[in-house]
């Protein structure tokens, strides 16, 4: 028989091992409902949606449950649309034209508040507003202003007597994708203000001392101290910024819906327009994946060049 030590020894140490079984089941009580949400809403869609791609899917397969194989048959006829070369240029210059605008209007802004002046956590406050607010509310009152003859924006210009007749900001070629670009970046400003002024808050200010001390001009302290200093809060700045403006739906649909004559369409209207609107869901779908591969290179981009960052402090 076990001397009473043995037994007193065995007890010790299964005690721990029922914690840490314990432990485990209560890191999978954690666990389970997040895989069960990033399973159900983000991989089944996914991998749907990549399916759908590669088959001949209509209105008759939502009953049927079939839809026959057809390889890049989808991939094939979208890119030979003439329409889909004038959607991606659109999607180009919406994406940079945003991002240019909403990247240097932030940092500016964020430059500004890091001094310390009367009202600077009101104005601050203020300037999140187009952030907090719904988009659905935000374009519709933008459309209001774009109005050719009652719009507040028109009749502003005219009043100071800087334009001779109403702009047609939602009814011209020429001005529709200009039209969008405007309210994403007012809608964005606000976003890369609060990361870049974070990012400005927590640098030294003991290195900007010593370059004043050493005679570098404020241009100089912001070209060679602060945006290096800056650079991987630019990295995901600019990253995030990018994945949110190339998917960018409910401003384009709010303010133009992607007209006239697809003059405002970027991808995600386009694949919207194929699925919803012509009822051709593979090709729509096909589309879909296009941005998907899109937002997968440039987040393998971001990833390297933050792993390099690293690197370099190191």
């Amino acid at each position: 028989m076990l001397s009473e030590k043995a037994l007193a020894a065995a007890a010790a140490g299964a005690a721990p091992r029922r914690r840490r079984r314990l432990t485990a089941w209560r890191a999978a009580g954690f666990m389970i409902p997040v895989w069960a949400y990033v399973l159900c809403f983000y991989v089944y869609p996914l991998v749907s949606n990549v399916k759908m791609g590669f088959q001949n899917y209509t209105v008759s397969s939502f009953y049927t449950g079939s839809a026959p194989f057809v390889g890049f048959a989808n991939y094939t006829a979208v890119f030979r649309n003439p329409e889909f070369v004038a959607v991606v240029v659109n999607t180009v210059l919406f994406t940079i034209g945003s991002l240019a605008f909403q990247f240097s209007i932030g940092l500016a802004l964020a430059m500004f508040f890091r001094r310390v002046f009367p009202l600077n956590g009101v104005l601050r406050s203020l300037l999140l507003v187009p952030w907090l607010l719904p988009l659905v509310v935000s374009g519709t009152v933008w459309r209001w202003m774009m109005y050719y003859d009652s719009g507040v924006i028109n009749q502003t210009l005219l009043h100071l007597h800087l334009i001779s007749q109403p702009i047609p900001w939602l009814v011209s070629t020429n001005m529709s994708l200009v039209s969008v670009i405007v309210v994403n970046i007012w809608v964005g400003i606000p976003f890369n203000m609060v990361i870049l002024y974070g990012g400005l808050q927590a640098l030294p200010e003991q290195v900007f001392e010593a370059a004043a001390i050493d005679g570098a001009s404020g241009w100089q302290r912001f070209t060679r101290v602060t945006l290096p200093m800056l650079r991987p809060v630019i990295l995901v700045v600019l990253t995030l910024g990018l994945i949110y403006t190339v998917k960018a739906f409910d401003v384009i649909m709010l303010v133009t819906q992607g007209g006239p004559a697809y003059s405002s369409q970027t991808l995600t209207t386009y694949a919207y327009n194929l699925s919803f609107n012509q009822l051709l869901f593979g090709q729509g779908a096909a589309v879909g994946n296009v941005l998907i591969l899109v937002a997968v290179v440039f987040a393998g981009i971001y990833l390297r060049a933050v792993r390099d960052s690293g690197g370099d402090r190191r």
